[in-house]
């Protein structure tokens, strides 16, 4: 089984998408059960929505699965475990207060040293536990060997007892710290693959220790992804790269593309499936690049149905669809077409410089008849308004678009016929 695991204290971001996708990718290639997991085990930091939010995006994105598990009906279990281990003496109550842990982290620090926890009150006797009335922790004793991590995209690590450390697996609300309700949950659905950032990746030898700790022997495929950079901050947000009017398939399209061997350059998940290979990405940071996303995003807007376009926009016309790909010769979104689609049926004063003409066509338009062809249409308003070339052509061209230049009328006006009377009203 695989999982998405995303928080709901935060919007989605680029990498979290990457990883979404993926996994998808990933399970449906080797037939394997697909699980979104929200990890919503920390009450205070979850944001209100968020996880309603996080299920509808990876909807908008076809992503399929299984079930959705909230990390939270987990805790019974979590803290159960968590007795287990105290009762077997791999894990003990911790009192020090967080003043005393800071002046702890401040000496090695100042020493040049890496933080370890002193183990202080893992050598506590139960007498003296039992007559402590103060809050407490619950923390794993680091192990006794060193742990090995297999991460079939970066190699193979070695990590000592000191690396892993005695780390915190219950706060002192006994609510369950999220490395040790991941390791938890991941050996309770039988989880084989986990792929996560590569600034997580202490987190996977810490999670090995613990299902060590429980008995869980089974081996997880790790696999810990470069980080992408990103100059342009609040482009990070998925949210807001859909809200911005960019499609779903060209923001997958480009984040499977990002820093990988793809066969071509323009693509949907349902053909990545049939050649992606997880082997073909590249080990190194990757720079995001928002014109490029630009780029993918016009090639799909220009191979959308035509139909579909339209009701995207806000339409149900053909027309309206292929009016809309006539605009990306100047825009590259859904909301650069959409721009354009209100300037045309937006009220509009009359054209400067061109008030009595602008009038005069109007009262044309208003009485006109349907006209297929535009030259037809134009030699219409000249017969009975007597304007020809710059005197028709610049105000006709405000009337119909509100814009002084852009694309030929003579190609915008077949889409636009039937709406002349909205246009001009």
């Amino acid at each position: 089984m695989l999982r998405i695991a995303l928080s709901p204290t935060k919007d989605i971001d680029l990498e979290d998408l990457r990883i979404a996708l993926l996994n998808y990718i990933i399970s449906k290639k080797t037939d394997e059960e697909l699980v979104i997991r929200i990890n919503d085990a920390n009450k205070d930091k979850n944001i209100e929505g968020k996880d309603k939010e996080i299920l509808e995006l990876l909807n908008l994105f076809s992503i399929e699965h299984s079930r959705v598990i909230y990390q939270s009906e987990n805790i019974k279990y979590h803290q159960k475990l968590a007795m287990q281990l105290m009762t077997q003496k791999k894990a003990f109550s911790c009192f020090c207060s967080d003043t005393k842990l800071n002046e702890l982290k401040e000496s090695a620090k100042k020493e040049g040293k890496n933080y370890n926890y002193d183990d202080f009150c893992a050598n506590l006797s139960d007498e003296i536990i039992l007559e402590v009335n103060a809050a407490f922790t619950v923390r794993i004793k680091r192990p006794i060997d060193n742990i090995k991590l297999i991460d079939s995209f970066n190699g193979e690590f070695d990590y000592t007892p000191n690396d892993i450390d005695s780390f915190i697996i219950l706060n002192h609300d006994k609510t369950p710290t999220t490395e040790y309700a991941c390791a938890v949950d991941d050996m309770i659905y039988d989880i084989t693959m986990v792929i996560n950032k590569k600034e997580h990746i202490l987190s996977a030898p810490r999670q090995i220790h613990i299902r060590n700790s429980l008995g869980y022997k089974k081996d997880i495929n790790y696999i810990h992804l470069p980080s992408i950079l990103n100059e342009k901050e609040n482009s990070n947000s998925i949210k807001w790269l859909i809200e911005e009017g960019f499609l779903p398939v060209a923001i997958a399209n480009y984040l499977v593309f990002l820093g990988n061997e793809t066969p071509k350059e323009i693509f949907t998940l349902e053909e990545a499936i049939q050649w992606f290979d997880i082997k073909n990405i590249s080990n190194k940071e990757v720079i995001f690049d928002f014109e490029k996303l630009k780029t993918i995003n016009k090639k799909h807007l220009e191979l959308i149905d035509d139909l579909r376009l339209s009701k995207l926009l806000g339409f149900a016309d053909t027309d309206i669809g292929k009016l809309g790909k006539l605009f990306l010769s100047e825009t590259s979104t859904l909301n650069g077409i959409k721009e354009k689609l209100d300037l045309i049926f937006s009220k509009k004063n009359l054209c400067k410089d061109f008030e009595d003409e602008s009038k005069q066509i109007i009262k044309c338009l208003k009485e006109a008849p349907h006209i297929d062809d535009f030259n037809n249409f134009k030699n219409y308003i000249t017969q009975n308004t007597g304007l020809k070339d710059d005197s028709l052509l610049i105000p006709l061209r405000y009337l119909l678009t509100k814009e002084e230049n852009g694309v030929n009328l003579s190609d915008i006006y077949p889409y636009i016929k039937n709406y002349l009377g909205e246009i001009i009203k």
